[in-house]
C-alpha cells in the first residue's frame, strides 16, 4: 500500500488551475520532495494531503483511505506553523496535546523539543522565536502526534547549520522507523541531503516525479567546476577530450578553476586523462546540480509551452 496515492488531482479556485491532472506516488518511509516555482501548485497540493480542502477532480488516497476523510496518522503545516506568540514552546505543545485529548505530562514534549534542538528555549516565549525557531517547534508539535505521514512546508526556512543538522537528523530517523515525508522545499541542497525521490511540478502539472538518480541522468551535460594543480596543463587536456567543451565564460567566474560541459562518459574521460598525466584532481564538482539544473530546464520549457 502506497502512503499517498493520487490519480488526476485537480484543483481550481475560480477560474485558475491550481492542479491539473496531478498523478503521485509515495511509499511508507520515503521522504519524497515536492519542487517547483512560486505558483507551481505545491502548497495546494501539501494542503490536500492535511485534508485542508478537497480535490475538484480526481482521487486521492492516504494511508489506504480516500481523502479527505482519511484516517488519522496525518500531521504537518503549511504557509508556516500555526503558534501562540504568546505562549512559551513548552506550554504551545502542552495546549496542541491538552486539544487532542491527551496529557500534557504523558505527551513527550521534552522528548520532542530535545528532538529539534530546542531544549534551552522550552521556557522562553515564541514571540520571541526566529523564523528558523518557529519551524522547529512546529516540527515537534507535528512529532507530538507520532505521525505515519508528516507533511511539511518548507521546513528549512530560516534555519542555521545547526537547526538544519538537527532537522535533518530528525527526518532521516523518522523515514528509517518507517514514517512517509513529504516536503516543499526551494532549497535544492536540502532536497538532494533528504529525498529518495522527489516530483517536479510547473504551472500545476507534473513535469518529472522519480528518484534522484533517473532525474541526474536525464539532465545530460551539466557544467562542472575542475580545480588542479596544473590549470594550464589541464586546460590543454580538457581541450582534448571527446565530447567536453571549455566554458570560457563560466570560468571567468570561478576563479582558477576550469568550467567544462559535459555528459558523464566525458567527464569520466577527462579525469582518467588527467589521471594518467600525473594530474591531481582537486575538487570536481557541478557548478549547478543536477537537481537545479533539470528544474530549470523543466519548468522552463513548460512555461514557454504555455
Amino acid at each position: 500500500m502506497q502512503t499517498v496515492r493520487a490519480r488526476g488531482i485537480s484543483k481550481y479556485f475560480g477560474d485558475v488551475v491550481a492542479l491539473d491532472g496531478v498523478d503521485l506516488d509515495v511509499a511508507p518511509g520515503q521522504i519524497h520532495g515536492l519542487v517547483g516555482p512560486n505558483g507551481a501548485g505545491k502548497t495546494t497540493l501539501l494542503g490536500l494531503l492535511l485534508g485542508l480542502a478537497a480535490a475538484d477532480e480526481g482521487t486521492l488516497e492516504i494511508l489506504g483511505a480516500p481523502a479527505p476523510a482519511a484516517p488519522g496518522g496525518v500531521a504537518g503545516f503549511v504557509d508556516g506553523p500555526g503558534l501562540y506568540p504568546s505562549l512559551t514552546a513548552r506550554q504551545n505543545l502542552a495546549a496542541l496535546a491538552r486539544l487532542r485529548g491527551r496529557d500534557a505530562r504523558t505527551a513527550g514534549i521534552d522528548d520532542v523539543l530535545g528532538q529539534v534542538g530546542l531544549t534551552d528555549v522550552a521556557d522562553d516565549r515564541v514571540r520571541g522565536f526566529s523564523l528558523g525557531m518557529r519551524q522547529r517547534l512546529g516540527l515537534a508539535a507535528a512529532l507530538l502526534t507520532a505521525p505515519r505521514l508528516l507533511v511539511l512546508d518548507e521546513p528549512s526556512n530560516g534555519l542555521d547549520p545547526a537547526g538544519k543538522k538537527h532537522v535533518h537528523t530528525v527526518l532521516h530517523r523518522l523515514a528509517d522507523e518507517g514514517t512517509t515525508v513529504v516536503l516543499s522545499s526551494h532549497r535544492m541542497d536540502d532536497l538532494e541531503a533528504l529525498c529518495a525521490e522527489v516530483t517536479i511540478l510547473a504551472t500545476g502539472r507534473v513535469v518529472f516525479s522519480g528518484p534522484l538518480g533517473k532525474l541526474a541522468a536525464e539532465s545530460r551535460e551539466l557544467e562542472y567546476r575542475l580545480r588542479t594543480p596544473d590549470p594550464d596543463a589541464a586546460r590543454g587536456i580538457a581541450a582534448g577530450t571527446p565530447g567536453l567543451h571549455l566554458c570560457d565564460d563560466a570560468a571567468r567566474h570561478a576563479g582558477d578553476a576550469l568550467v567544462v560541459r559535459a555528459p558523464v562518459p566525458a567527464l569520466d574521460d577527462l579525469v582518467a586523462r588527467l589521471v594518467r598525466a600525473g594530474i591531481a584532481v582537486r575538487e570536481l564538482a557541478p557548478v549547478v546540480s543536477p537537481l537545479e539544473a533539470a528544474f530549470l530546464a523543466l519548468t522552463e520549457h513548460q512555461e514557454s509551452s504555455r
